[in-house]
């Protein structure tokens, strides 16, 4: 999965049953629910159990387009617990032929304001998922997907190389550190035990049902209602997008065809500086640059993502949607679904939204164009 692969790694790929029963973790997330909603509207009796704790980036209303489907829904299980929970994960994966982790706290600022949490999550629900992969493989495969990040690699020079999947592991925030400690742990369990496990590690993901505290909806967001846009330090910093269904399409891709103890990157291969995507998204919106603020930088905030996808292409996937697309169909989304939107930016919302920006935005600058 790394440098100094050992003994119990390179197995091949895992076969799935024709019909399997999947168990998704974190399954009402952004990147869960996209999967989950792409593998049901294939109609081919693949049975999903999601689990989802529905702390604040987790919302039900993210599978109600599969649970509004009468035949979906029939194949569709919804059970709210926690990764961390012993007791119920136990009895989920004994019934499932694949888990797919999705489960994470996964904003880089928020885990500067409460780290706790993505330990919890990061580390903790990631071993209590693996114990119990390790007991029902004694009787029966099974596969354990473990859904990472490109953040666990650190930041890059601007000339520097693309990761590959052989790159160091060098995180530089407690969420990074948490997902990169959540890795390793599956790496030892492949070593140690033998367990079937393959991670995915994927570039910025964008699009639909996606929490508007990330960049681009966040951004979109605040435009549409003509508030000011905070944008970190020069804007400067690069960033590889990935549209959420190739990430989707990526992950099960790696599930059926991935070599056991491997990782893969899942590339977007549209590396672009944040300010950039900001002036796209305000020309589709038709929309002022004069509403972007430049803000006091996030501590630590990597200069620059980039990875290499070599890996995953030579198992026959690549990206479909190109970034002007994907952020295209991103930008008509949140325009026609402002319903959900509104609601999510509620409650929990205001208390984050004063605590990271307020003091910024008091003192910010216009942003030159």
């Amino acid at each position: 999965m790394t440098d100094g692969e050992g003994e119990g790694e390179g197995k091949l790929a895992f076969a799935l049953p024709e019909r399997p029963h999947l168990l998704v973790t974190g399954g009402a997330g952004f990147i869960g629910s996209a999967f989950v909603r792409d593998v049901l509207a294939r109609r081919d009796g693949t049975r999903i159990t999601v689990l989802d704790k529905l702390t604040y980036a987790g919302n039900r209303e993210n599978l109600a387009p599969a649970l509004a489907d009468e035949e979906q829904g029939a194949r569709l299980r919804f059970i709210q617990g926690d990764i961390a929970d012993p007791d119920a994960v136990a009895p989920l994966v004994a019934e499932a032929d694949a888990v797919l982790n999705f489960a994470a706290e996964s904003h880089v600022d928020r885990s500067i304001l409460d780290p706790e949490a993505f330990l919890t999550t990061g580390v903790i629900g990631v071993h209590v998922l693996l114990e119990a992969v390790r007991r029902t493989q004694s009787s029966r495969p099974i596969r354990f997907l473990q859904v990472s990040t490109d953040e666990v690699y650190g930041s890059l020079g601007q000339d520097d190389a693309a990761w590959t999947e052989s790159s160091p592991l060098a995180p530089r925030s407690p969420y990074a550190a948490a997902k990169a400690a959540g890795d390793l742990l599956v790496r030892s369990y492949v070593v140690t035990y033998g367990v079937d496990a393959v991670i995915t590690r994927g570039s910025n993901t964008y699009g639909p049902f996606q929490h508007p505290e990330k960049l681009i909806p966040l951004f979109l967001t605040n435009a549409i209602d003509d508030a000011p846009l905070p944008l970190y330090g020069d804007g400067m910093q690069r960033r590889d997008w990935l549209y959420v269904s190739d990430h989707a399409g990526a992950i099960e891709h790696v599930l059926r065809r991935g070599r056991g103890g491997e990782a893969y990157n899942v590339a977007g291969e549209a590396e672009l500086p944040n300010r950039e995507v900001v002036a796209a998204l305000l020309e589709r919106l038709g929309k002022p640059w004069s509403l972007v603020r430049r803000v006091e930088d996030r501590p630590g905030h990597d200069r620059r993502y980039a990875m290499d996808g070599a890996k995953i292409h030579a198992l026959g996937w690549r990206n479909r949607v190109p970034f002007p697309e994907g952020l295209g169909r991103t930008v008509d989304w949140f325009i026609a679904n402002r319903e959900w939107w509104r609601a999510v930016r509620s409650g929990e919302w205001d208390v984050y939204y004063r605590r990271q920006y307020e003091r910024r935005l008091a003192t910010s600058t216009n942003a030159e164009r």
